[in-house]
């Protein structure tokens, strides 16, 4: 098949999730034989033509210049450049900004998109721009061929709410069991002795709820927030600066200092309140974590009895008081640790994506 990947910054990843999702996925397809071009932001870091057998498209995106807006130019730009070519599949990954320009994909190629999350849930947004992205959201269902939903969740939603059946295809993660203690001296943190979260700073990723458990708390050891600072993340910095235990690192994309990270760490806090199958969720979980996540649907369907729930600060801050979690982390990181071996390996989520294309560019 000739199959384009967009809605994303580009590949290699050095943004988010959907950015490593197109990396892992968009090289597997290559090596399978598949023709495959992905379209990259033209400041992107890399900036060759090509990436492991993979054509790098680079469009214009002026969003460091004007901001959020210029994501929709980005996207233009790339849906234009698309109706050039002669794609099979164009699978788009998220619909926040290009769901306005759907009446200008090609009608000889088959449109699929992966719905994201409940994107009009965020509490970042505006009121005014959560009622775009809901209108935006009914757009992305209603001009796609196919939808994937990438949590059990989102597929019920998209049922309900739009009539439309999606295909249930999850995130993927990379299992982790070469530990290296010796990195930790770099963070100055030793085995067991931090607890740690990694997320985009944002309020419905409930840092500031689990900063505020930590806060309250008599644990002596530090507590590592690692995500890029943002508005709403130099307010956390600066509401805790008192606090030489919460150390905020800012953004790490070195996978092996992640991974080492969460295997090392005592608790890993996953807050995030609002979308489908989160990444940092699959990953703590293959790098033997013990997490403590939010209360809610997506999380408990993925980490089912593996795992401890918080709903508020005080939630937080008994759990870490008591400490008594720590005697299941061996249980617990072990049972989501099979969890991705058996159903979130990349293997396993490419092989579904692959196969999930060929059956519906066959029809």
């Amino acid at each position: 098949m000739k199959i384009a990947i967009l809605g994303t910054r580009g590949v290699p990843n050095n943004h988010g999730g959907f950015e490593q999702f197109a990396e892992f996925f968009s090289k597997y397809l290559a090596d399978k034989g598949h023709e495959v071009y992905v379209y990259n932001s033209n400041d992107h870091p890399y900036q060759e033509k090509t990436w492991e057998g993979v054509q790098i498209v680079h469009k214009y995106d002026p969003e460091h210049k004007i901001g959020t807006a210029g994501q929709f130019i980005y996207d233009l730009n790339c849906i234009l450049h698309c109706r050039k070519e002669k794609f099979d599949i164009i699978l788009q990954l998220g619909y926040t900004s290009s769901s306005i320009w759907s009446f200008l994909f090609p009608k000889n190629a088959i449109i699929v998109t992966n719905m994201d999350g409940l994107e009009w849930k965020r509490s970042k947004y505006s009121k005014l721009v959560r009622t775009f992205l809901k209108h935006a959201e009914r757009w992305g269902a209603k001009y796609s061929d196919y939808l994937i939903a990438d949590s059990k969740g989102i597929q019920k939603h998209l049922l309900s709410t739009y009539n439309k059946v999606s295909e249930y295809i999850a995130y993927g993660a990379t299992t982790f069991d070469t530990p290296n203690e010796e990195l930790l001296k770099t963070y100055n943190v030793t085995n067991s002795n931090y607890s740690m979260l990694i997320a985009r700073m944002e309020p419905e990723n409930n840092i500031e709820t689990i900063l505020d458990g930590f806060h309250e708390s008599n644990k002596e050891y530090p507590f590592l927030v690692i995500g890029k600072l943002n508005k709403f993340g130099t307010y956390l910095k600066e509401k805790f600066k008192n606090d030489k235990r919460v150390r905020f690192i800012g953004a790490i994309y070195d996978l092996s200092h992640l991974n080492n990270l969460r295997y090392f760490s005592r608790y890993y806090f996953h807050g995030h309140s609002v979308g489908g199958t989160n990444p940092s969720l699959l990953e703590a979980m293959a790098s033997n974590s013990l997490i403590i996540a939010n209360d809610n649907e997506f999380n408990r369907s993925i980490l089912e009895t593996s795992a401890e729930y918080f709903v508020n600060h005080e939630d937080v801050k008994n759990i870490l008081n008591e400490d008594v979690l720590f005697k299941n982390k061996s249980k617990f990181s072990k049972e989501n640790y099979i969890k991705i071996e058996n159903l979130y390996s990349w293997d396993i989520i490419n092989k579904k994506y692959e196969d999930y294309l060929n059956e519906i560019n066959r029809k």
